[in-house]
């Protein structure tokens, strides 16, 4: 499995195989009027992660300079497991389910063909990665969370978590 940064190269080829929009050095995807941000990271400070959730803006080269254009839908892609803290910021705010995945690959560089995946969101270019990770790679996505009847859906711990690898 080649590294965060390579696979998401390796699915905009992809992507751009199938007509949609894709820029050579931001790993963005533009599908219709809407932006699709990959995002590759180790891990994140839940505060940096709250930044860059409410900002959703992103420079995209138009000709010879960049236009500022609001993106519709972000995907963290993470090397390591996603921390509690992560997850319990997402938790505390409901409305970036709709715009926000998080895909946690940490079991996938250990040997284990098994991403954990947050994804809410109406993006078919996350449903394509998805898609990507088992035909291209043989890596299953499985939801962090577990809908209970009469409660929110909660997050698993990572105990839980731990058992699902």
């Amino acid at each position: 499995m080649p590294r965060v940064w390579e696979l998401i190269r390796h699915f905009k080829e992809v992507c751009h195989n199938k007509g949609w929009k894709t820029s050579e050095y931001e790993d963005v995807i533009k599908i219709d009027d809407t932006y699709h941000n990959f995002i590759g990271t180790r891990t994140i400070h839940p505060s940096t992660f709250r930044r860059i959730a409410s900002s959703r803006k992103i420079a995209v080269p138009e000709g010879s300079s960049y236009r500022i254009v609001d993106v519709s839908y972000i995907a963290w892609i993470f090397q390591q497991p996603l921390s509690d803290q992560l997850l319990e910021t997402l938790r505390e705010n409901p409305a970036l389910f709709k715009k926000m995945a998080l895909y946690d690959l940490s079991s996938v560089y250990k040997g284990k063909p098994l991403c954990l995946k947050v994804n809410k969101t109406e993006s078919c270019a996350f449903s394509e990665f998805e898609r990507f990770l088992k035909e291209t790679y043989g890596v299953d996505t499985k939801p962090l969370y577990e809908p209970r009847t009469n409660e929110p859906k909660t997050f698993k711990s990572k105990l839980q978590r731990a058992k699902l690898g």
